[in-house]
């Protein structure tokens, strides 16, 4: 099977869910006796080449056309890209920018596709592919008929490939700008100046939930553990709806799906949705003054108190310990 993962980078290094895809894609390789390649679009790559010339065979798709991920382009030049090498199988990781462009590049293909993918095995020399249904509630095994087949994977599912200690070769995608659609053009991007990591990269997140009565309360308490903890914080819809935590901090089915070493639930109590958006995380602490709140039946540590008197007496104890 001759498979192609889309690397996503920031321009100077790819995002982590792409390390989690290329490690879905090497998998199905190895049973498969197939080929991976990295598809690295965008303009002026080479530090981004570099880091993946480590991890698998790169096509450089290099144009100042692709300096901004416009979907309409991005989504053609990975098509035409599987066309000519003949891929099989497209990967990449479910991200809010690969929901954007791969389905459309899917629409172009006219394969068969596959999304947030959580586990995948084989049947008969089949691929099965392992997805959440009804807010995570159950699991789908589904097969895809057709060609190419196109999936995307949840990051969370796959722990990072490693870099090897030699590299791959590198070869240029041809890319003419005037094939390319024209119709969209980026305006502009608006980011946060947090300085804290983003939730679905980090190795910590704490999240608040409807506990929190303001933002004062809830950047002062949420805030201030994740920090102690060099952590991201994170929220639960309850807050975004009632204005009180952007919208990019949501955990959740219709949030983001994160799976960090440690997942502190401050206040939440544990709704399905939240839970979909954090149950794989490795170890989940939760805080809350119900002793009946859900929250406490995924959790691996849990402590009944109010988080306005516990998580002060938590951070006080931990600066003392990183003071010591």
């Amino acid at each position: 099977m001759q498979i192609l993962v889309v690397a996503e980078h920031d321009g100077t290094a790819l995002r982590p869910a792409t390390l989690s895809a290329l490690t879905f894609a090497q998998s199905v390789a190895q049973v498969t006796d197939g080929t991976v390649q990295l598809l690295v679009p965008g303009h002026e790559l080479a530090s981004v080449v570099a880091e993946a010339v480590r991890l698998a065979p790169v096509l450089i798709a290099d144009s100042p056309d692709l300096a901004s991920p416009v979907a309409d382009r991005s989504a053609h030049v990975i098509a035409e890209t599987v066309k000519a090498q003949n891929i099989d199988l497209l990967v990449a990781a479910s991200t809010s920018q690969a929901k954007d462009i791969v389905g459309r590049a899917g629409g172009l293909l006219g394969g068969a596709m596959a999304s947030d993918v959580t586990g995948h095995s084989f049947h008969e020399n089949e691929l099965l592919l392992e997805r959440p249904i009804h807010a995570g509630a159950a699991v789908a095994t589904v097969s895809l008929l057709g060609t190419p087949k196109i999936v995307t994977i949840r990051p969370s599912s796959y722990s990072p490939a490693t870099p090897q200690d030699l590299s791959c070769d590198a070869h240029d995608v041809q890319v003419e700008p005037s094939s390319l659609p024209s119709q969209t053009r980026l305006e502009s991007v608006e980011s946060g100046t947090s300085t804290r990591p983003d939730v679905t990269d980090a190795r910590v997140v704490v999240s608040g939930g409807r506990a929190f009565r303001n933002s004062d309360d809830f950047e002062r308490i949420v805030g201030g553990l994740a920090d102690v903890l060099d952590g991201a914080t994170g929220s639960s819809r309850s807050l975004v709806d009632a204005g009180i935590t952007p919208n990019d901090l949501q955990v959740g089915q219709t949030g983001k799906i994160v799976a960090p070493e440690l997942y502190v639930a401050l206040g939440i109590s544990g709704a399905m949705q939240h839970l979909a958006g954090m149950k794989n995380s490795r170890t989940i602490v939760a805080i809350n003054n119900d002793p009946e709140a859900p929250i406490f039946q995924v959790a691996d540590y849990g402590l009944v108190a109010d988080v306005y008197e516990a998580v002060p007496e938590m951070v006080r104890k931990i600066r003392d310990t990183q003071a010591n």
